[in-house]
Parts: structure tokens; sequence; C-alpha cells
């Protein structure tokens, strides 16, 4: 009875098997790539806006506080966005016949407001109180970069679930004083982990009670 597979068979499953097990470690590499390129994540791609509103000035230059524009954002879950009387407040005086500003105009003269581009968010089934982190001694820069140095505000973090984690799990590398959340480019007056552990404690913070529990971000 002749076999029912040719000889060469042999050769061919011994160079195959290897060959699949390289072609989906190349795929799963490509994978991780993609999904951490800022292609997928649209970290440091500049979002267009109806206004070119320059944070480098006015946080880096003017020094105004975050909550200037982002109003409530230490007594709400979200960071809203700044209604044109806040942009009015100031250049109703200032830089009246700038051209860049005439949306600005339009929508004061209109009543509607400014359509602003979202730059920074989560998926719906993610839950982020920006309240409790700023009561909690996390900083504005932690997760949205250096915005004093942003011409236009870009994404600085991909907010992946892993780097969530990463902080709900050792808070001490990034906690900072309450009268330091705003601060950009804040520098420890010491060792970070030294002073984290304190804050920790100071806060009232249990990492493996509560921030570790899913229900914390999944609601």
């Amino acid at each position: 009875m002749p076999p029912i597979f040719p000889p060469r068979s042999n050769t061919i499953a011994r160079v195959s098997i290897p060959a699949v097990l390289f072609l989906l470690a190349v795929l799963t590499g490509l994978a991780v790539w993609w999904t951490h390129s800022s292609r997928f994540t649209k970290v440091g791609v500049t979002v267009p806006q109806p206004v070119p509103f320059p944070h480098s000035f006015h946080v880096g230059g003017l020094g105004l506080n975050c909550r200037y524009c982002h109003v409530g954002v230490d007594q709400s879950s979200f960071a809203d966005l700044p209604p044109t009387e806040t942009c009015m407040s100031c250049h109703s005086q200032v830089a009246l016949n700038n051209p860049v500003l005439q949306p600005v105009r339009d929508s004061w003269t209109s009543g509607k407001p400014i359509q602003w581009n979202r730059v920074n968010n989560v998926p719906d089934f993610v839950y982020f109180n920006h309240e409790i982190h700023i009561d909690k001694g996390v900083g504005c820069e932690t997760c949205h970069g250096r915005v004093d140095k942003m011409t236009t505000v870009v994404k600085a973090q991909a907010f992946y679930m892993s780097w969530c984690v990463h902080c709900h799990t050792h808070p001490e590398e990034y906690l900072r004083p309450l009268d330091q959340v705003y601060t950009m480019g804040y520098t420890p007056p010491g060792n970070q982990i030294t002073i984290g552990t304190q804050l920790v404690k100071q806060y009232n913070i249990l990492p493996s009670r509560q921030l570790s529990n899913c229900s914390i971000c999944h609601r």
C-alpha cells in the first residue's frame, strides 16, 4: 500500500511550523507597534481648532491658571471647555482686530458656542473623575503634559489601561503637594518616592484596597 503522504511532507511540516510561529510573532509585533504608534494613539498629533489658542502664550507667558478657562475642573468629574464669555473677558479689550479671533467675536455676537475639537478622550466604558485626582495631588501635567509649552494642545498620553493601573498601584511616583497640582514643570523638593509615600498617607490613599478595584473606573 503506497504511503498517503509523499516523503517531502515531513520536510514541509518541519519548515512550515517554525514559519507559522515566526509569522505570528511578526504579526503580533506589528500589532503592538501599530497600537502604540502616534497614528493610532494620536499622541503628539495636532488637532485643528476653530481658533488657534496658544497655550504656550496664555499659560507659559501670561501664567494663567488652568481653572481660569477650565472652570470647575477641581469640583467636577470633567474639565469643561471655556465659554465665549471667558475669552471675551480679555479680548473685548485686547487684540480687538486680530483676524484669528473673528470666530470668538462671531460667537459672542450670535450667542452660538465655539465648536472646539476634542483632544483628550477615554472610552465610554471608562469613568474618569477630574475632581478626585486633583484633590489627591495628581498634577494636570501628569496626564496632559507640558501644556505651557504647547502652541496647540496635543494629546500627551495614550491613556491605555496599563498606564492608569501603574499610577493606581504606584501613586507615590506621581503625587505632589496640593498647591503644586496646577504647576507646569514641577520638580519635587526631594526624592519623589519619599515625598509621594508621605502624601499617600496624608491623602488617605489606599492603593491595594481602593485603587485596584475594577469598579473605580468601570461602572
